[in-house]
């Protein structure tokens, strides 16, 4: 690492660009995307005609997530969820449907798999950058609109935000209902890791309260939940449930790691209180998702059905915040450990009701 203080950039270069930005270009398939550097090792790509989701990710060459054959995909509202799933850091699940496929048991509506959003275009996309004291601060911003005439309105402004130097990433949603009636609103941060982030020895760590599994293939292996493993043929998604344990100020972190290189997820879980564990070990399609949501991924049907379907009232709006860090080194790891094992000690439950999936 090189000095980053503001005099000594300022002294050698006249456009930070050099050092910290948000390049946007589009694909020769016509897919635009945003790529972001900052000095850190950090390297991200975003996708605004997927949501402004972000697909590639790699801390100094090393990749962090596992991407989809062909990808990155447009989106194409006759395909299915699964033929067009990117892979890629980040896959946002809803606004209004997250889980398999369903048919609303009162209209009859058919839902795809974890809903529109991922199809869905950004619209004022921005890139902005500048002093903030002594920290620089590149950001893209974007609006989503999952909407249908009659139908939800549901609004959504996305900040994804980059700091010089610190191999960190920041996404900031706010979600709004702009219609004049309540609407199901289910969302859930797919945040997806490959190898070698996720290997043989790598574990989950996070301050829980409890970890329940969804079905019977997850209840096989639950004593194995923290614990993940070299790729296998044929082997059997596991998906985990957990009760988090939060700060006095509502956040949550989990741990991803070996003993020297991992990810540290951080998020409020104010309006985000469930967080989903995916274990997919399968040879070729190797790819373990660590995914914070305000809902379980079990569809609307069920989760009303259980009292957990949250809908949002006409004019109202719900900020969500994530923060993805890398852990290079022991040092790094052992300090992120340490704020886990701190929040297991003296964290408070959130306040979720699991009881149906653990009987």
């Amino acid at each position: 690492m090189f000095d980053l203080n503001r005099s000594t950039l300022e002294r050698h270069s006249v456009d930070m660009r050099q050092f910290i930005d948000w390049r946007q270009s589009v694909l020769p398939n016509g897919l635009r995307v945003i790529d972001g550097y900052n000095s850190s090792g950090l390297t991200l790509t975003l996708l605004p005609d997927r949501g402004l989701d972000i697909w590639l990710a790699a801390h100094n060459g090393r990749p962090l997530t596992w991407i989809s054959l062909g990808s990155p995909h447009a989106a194409d509202f006759g395909a299915g969820w699964l033929r067009l799933f990117n892979g890629g850091v980040l896959v946002t699940c809803g606004l209004r449907h997250v889980g398999p496929p369903e048919s609303d048991q009162r209209s009859g509506q058919f839902r795809d798999l974890h809903g529109d959003f991922s199809l869905l275009r950004a619209y004022n996309v921005a890139v902005h950058g500048g002093w903030q004291a002594e920290r620089y601060v590149a950001e893209v911003t974007g609006e989503v609109a999952e909407a249908s005439l009659f139908g939800e309105q549901l609004h959504l402004t996305r900040t994804v935000r980059f700091s010089l130097g610190e191999p960190a990433v920041e996404i900031i949603d706010v979600v709004e209902n702009r219609y004049d009636a309540p609407t199901p609103f289910m969302l859930l941060h797919h945040f997806n890791f490959g190898y070698p982030l996720v290997q043989e020895g790598v574990r989950l760590h996070v301050a829980h309260a409890a970890v329940v599994p969804r079905d019977m293939q997850a209840a096989s292996a639950l004593h194995d939940w923290p614990n993940y493993h070299a790729a296998a043929p044929r082997h059997l998604e596991e998906v985990f449930f957990h009760q988090v344990l939060l700060d006095e100020s509502k956040q949550a972190a989990a741990v991803l790691a070996s003993q020297t290189f991992g990810l540290m997820l951080e998020w409020d879980a104010t309006h985000e209180p469930y967080l989903t564990q995916w274990k997919n070990f399968r040879q070729g399609t190797y790819v373990c998702g660590v995914e914070p949501g305000n809902c379980l991924p079990e569809g609307q049907n069920r989760a009303q059905r259980h009292g957990r379907l949250i809908h949002l009232a006409p004019g109202e709006r719900h900020r969500f915040w994530n923060r993805l860090t890398v852990l290079d080194g022991a040092e790094a790891v052992q300090r992120a450990l340490e704020r886990v094992a701190l929040l297991q000690r003296h964290g408070q439950p959130s306040s979720i009701a699991l009881e149906d999936y653990a009987t």
